[in-house]
């Protein structure tokens, strides 16, 4: 299994909107960087990922499961290469796991989350996976 984390602005599309989806989850739509379109098309069914309130909040609020593998994004324009998954929530953290905290630890400083801080859907390691769920008491 694979790990992620997707970044959204909780003013637009927050953690608790993706709860209200339920089981059948939410399209991750509107990825218009080449790097996360790859990233999505490595994306399988059961891979679980962090949901990251950017810009609001900037922290780590819960855990989503991918449901439905890569597919044209129907947000895209025609002949455009654009994917999305569809994503559930899977459960919150119960201590939100901050981008300070981030940036403090040690064990995190290779995390792309701040090595490419512009990257809307970056990989994580199954180290950095761990560590975060144990921060946010997961």
């Amino acid at each position: 299994m694979a790990h992620w984390l997707l970044k959204s602005e909780p003013d637009v599309f927050s953690w608790d909107d993706l709860v209200k989806r339920g089981a059948k989850g939410e399209p991750w739509t509107g990825i218009r960087n080449h790097t996360a379109k790859l990233n999505m098309m490595k994306m399988k069914k059961g891979d679980r990922g962090f949901f990251y309130h950017s810009n609001i909040g900037k922290e780590i609020v819960g855990i989503c499961e991918v449901v439905r593998e890569a597919y044209p994004d129907p947000t895209a324009k025609a002949g455009e290469p654009w994917v999305c998954v569809d994503v559930k929530a899977v459960e919150a953290l119960k201590k939100p796991v901050t981008l300070a905290a981030i940036k403090a630890e040690p064990r995190l400083a290779e995390i792309q989350v701040l090595k490419q801080s512009r990257l809307s859907l970056p990989a994580i390691t199954d180290a950095e996976w761990k560590l975060v769920c144990k921060m946010g008491g997961h």
